[in-house]
């Protein structure tokens, strides 16, 4: 949640910038920013998946086994972390911000 609410207060920050006509009059290398932005939200993307992805392959480990055995995760919360990892949201939104540091990488020449 915290990835997702920076990255789209961030984005709309940086989308203001440029549609406000400010990017004329700061003397700034806003093809190295933009990189650097898209770099860094991919990366923060990309590390909520795996930590999602990790905390879902957690349903069988077993805690405390001088007691009662029982799963670290019951079913319903396997099932709402199956659904997160695999969303089509985790999937667009990194495949997005990967495809838009592409083109920044294309774009972008010292």
């Amino acid at each position: 949640m915290f990835v997702s609410v920076t990255a789209f207060i961030c984005s709309l920050l940086f989308l203001g910038v440029f549609l406000s006509g400010v990017v004329t009059q700061i003397n700034a290398n806003w093809n190295f920013l933009d990189l650097a932005y898209h770099f860094t939200v991919f990366v923060f993307y990309f590390g909520a998946f795996l930590l999602q992805a990790a905390a879902t392959s957690l349903h069988d480990l077993r805690c405390n086994r001088t007691m009662a055995v029982q799963p670290l995760l019951n079913d319903d919360k396997y099932n709402i972390n199956v659904a997160a990892t695999v969303s089509i949201f985790a999937f667009v939104t990194t495949a997005c911000y990967g495809c838009s540091l592409g083109l920044a990488l294309r774009r972008w020449r010292p």
